[in-house]
């Protein structure tokens, strides 16, 4: 007899079949079993089965079926005892075999469609055929074969969907969670592809959350499995991933390689982080929060690289000449004894030592003014007011036409179409 690896849990369809559920459970070894069966034939198991195995389960357990054709009657208390018995034999996805050799058809449909979230295998001792793969075995001077296959393996293209929508939607923690589940599921083959589709959707979770060189890490990972699985095929749409992906690694390799105290790529990031939020998370609140701190952004770097002022430790005698009073006056900060630059004041510093940012700023502060106390009246700003969608549309257009920023320099995460 051919011998399997040990299994965590086996449940088997039975009837009267004893030589198939007897084979069954000594070649595959479960910690645990269940039957599934009529009540008339828990007496064969226990006179024609249970003295036959080689090595008993730690666990052992049943589920009666009032009768067995009809499909009404057998997936009901299936759906209702199956699943507590599981989570009690602690079974997790993927750790469950399944045994239909001796089903009804209803039987069959009703357990596969039950054990569907835990299943990753479904096998079944079926009289041989030309053409029908797999172990031939005898039993009672029968010829059978040993089939196998995974649902997983088909099903993986309705959860891939669901996990790209999840990922489109920056729904990535949930992304995810899915794409671990599948890896579990899938035959293994196809576990790479979803171990890169998990740390992909968790890199740029991470990136979503500023958590740059754990991001980056994740990327390189998801982008060498990706490419790797491109080569043999994938799923439809997998090449056309990878350049942007790519494309999104490089971006932040500059980032986090960059030596400077200030990082001229972490405005452009916040700024894409800021549109993501309003067009995709529909959430104005934070989108405004972070596109008030992109702008600032983009004045520290031109104030650190240009003319080698920190907004955050500031020497009066470093800025204009008629700023200075102004520093000393209003931006000391009493417990550090430290200058800092609020968010106008470091572009009015910009415009006085005659950078065009700073004069761009002036030029545009009319238009800016009612935004920024929009922002400052929002929510999650000094205020009690939500604020509106159009209002940080507004003030991110504004911010593009002061900056200068081309749209094609901001980073943008992949849309996943597998």
């Amino acid at each position: 007899m051919a011998q399997d690896q040990p299994i965590k849990a086996l449940v088997i369809a039975f009837v009267d079949d004893t030589a198939s559920a007897v084979y069954s459970i000594n070649r595959l070894k479960p910690e645990a079993l269940c039957f599934v069966l009529p009540e008339g034939s828990k007496a064969l198991v226990e006179s024609a089965v249970q003295p036959n195995i080689q090595q008993i389960p730690r666990r052992w357990d049943w589920i009666v079926l009032a009768e067995t054709a009809e499909f009404s009657s057998i997936y009901q208390p299936l759906a209702q005892s199956l699943p507590d018995l599981l989570q009690t034999w602690e079974i997790q996805p993927g750790e469950l075999v399944v045994d239909l050799s001796g089903a009804t058809a209803a039987m069959a449909s009703s357990l596969s469609l039950v054990t569907l979230p835990w299943t990753s295998r479904l096998i079944e001792l079926r009289p041989d055929r030309e053409g029908l793969e797999g172990d031939r075995v005898e039993l009672n001077s029968k010829t059978l074969v040993w089939t196998q296959s995974n649902p997983w393996d088909e099903q993986v293209t309705v959860s891939r969907r669901e996990g790209c929508e999840l990922f489109n939607k920056g729904l990535f923690d949930a992304a995810v969670k899915l794409f671990r589940e599948v890896e579990l599921r899938v035959s293994g083959g196809q576990k790479p592809l979803y171990r890169a589709f998990a740390d992909l959707a968790e890199g740029y979770g991470l990136w979503d959350r500023f958590q740059y060189r754990q991001a980056w890490d994740k990327l390189k990972t998801a982008m060498k499995a990706l490419e790797m699985a491109s080569l043999w095929g994938g799923p439809p749409g997998l090449k056309a991933v990878v350049p942007p992906i790519k494309a999104n690694a490089g971006f932040l390799e500059k980032l986090v390689l960059d030596p400077a105290e200030v990082k001229e790529f972490v405005p452009l990031d916040v700024l894409a982080h800021a549109h993501r939020q309003l067009l995709f998370r529909r959430n104005p609140e934070a989108a405004m929060l972070a596109l008030v701190r992109a702008l600032e952004g983009f004045a520290q770097v031109r104030l650190h690289k240009a003319h080698k002022i920190k907004s955050w430790d500031v020497s009066p005698e470093q800025l204009p000449q008629a700023l200075q009073e102004i520093c000393r006056t209003c931006y000391l900060e009493d417990i550090d004894g430290k200058y800092k630059l609020p968010l106008q004041a470091q572009f009015r510093v910009l415009a006085g030592l005659g950078d065009q940012l700073g004069q761009a700023f002036l030029r545009e502060w009319p238009k800016m003014k009612p935004l920024l106390d929009a922002a400052n009246h929002a929510v999650l700003g000094h205020g009690f007011e939500p604020v509106k969608s159009e209002r940080v549309q507004q003030l991110y257009d504004v911010v593009v036409r002061l900056t200068g920023i081309a749209e094609s320099s901001l980073p943008k995460f992949p849309v996943l179409c597998l």
